[in-house]
């Protein structure tokens, strides 16, 4: 009887041992501020962490005083079983003004700009159809760029986890900015 038992468990350990494991996924954001854009994209479920840096430019080994034709952006590790590249790219959208060609909110020149990073194929058709979504659904052109990926780098340690790191700060900065107001203006009821 214990054998058949012993035999039964080791079976089942190995059809588990066998079962897939969900890959988990990455992709790039440029949002503005990437402390903003990375509180954001943490509120997403299905999202397991977000790390602020750089993306689009072409310099090497960009830093915060000198990023000249990067973006400020950031990138997302997600769980695709838990939320697709369409919901995640939708949920960057809403948390942002994607008709602003200038920057966001008060934070204003070219590492402002907004923009999804692609690898081509599937997510450049699927990044296109949520950014034609957002149109139809705001009623105006919209200005977020879909670009294909290059390089991702990261930012100085002191700007990771900002917002959690630096409560009372990112909270004064945000309000100052009007970036709640702001964004439920664009998007009204549908504001995340």
């Amino acid at each position: 009887m214990k054998t058949l038992r012993t035999a039964a468990a080791l079976a089942t350990l190995s059809t588990l041992a066998l079962a897939p494991v969900a890959q988990a996924a990455t992709a790039v954001f440029a949002g503005g501020c990437f402390w903003s854009t990375e509180k954001a994209m943490e509120s997403l479920p299905g999202v397991t962490s977000v790390v602020s840096g750089y993306a689009g430019g072409a310099m090497p080994n960009p830093t915060y005083q000198n990023h000249r034709g990067h973006l400020e952006a950031v990138k997302v590790t997600y769980d695709p079983a838990k939320i697709s590249y369409a919901k995640l790219v939708d949920g960057f959208f809403h948390h942002i003004d994607p008709t602003d060609a200038g920057g966001q909110i008060c934070d204003r020149g070219p590492s402002y700009t907004t923009a999804v990073f692609v690898d081509g194929g599937a997510e450049t058709a699927t990044a296109q159809a949520v950014k034609a979504q957002v149109a139809k659904t705001l009623g105006k052109p919209v200005a977020t760029r879909i670009l294909t990926g290059g390089k991702f780098w990261p930012a100085e340690a002191y700007h990771q986890d900002y917002a959690k790191r630096n409560p009372a700060n990112y909270e004064a900065y945000r309000i100052g900015c009007g970036r709640d107001r702001a964004l439920k203006a664009v998007w009204g009821s549908a504001y995340r």
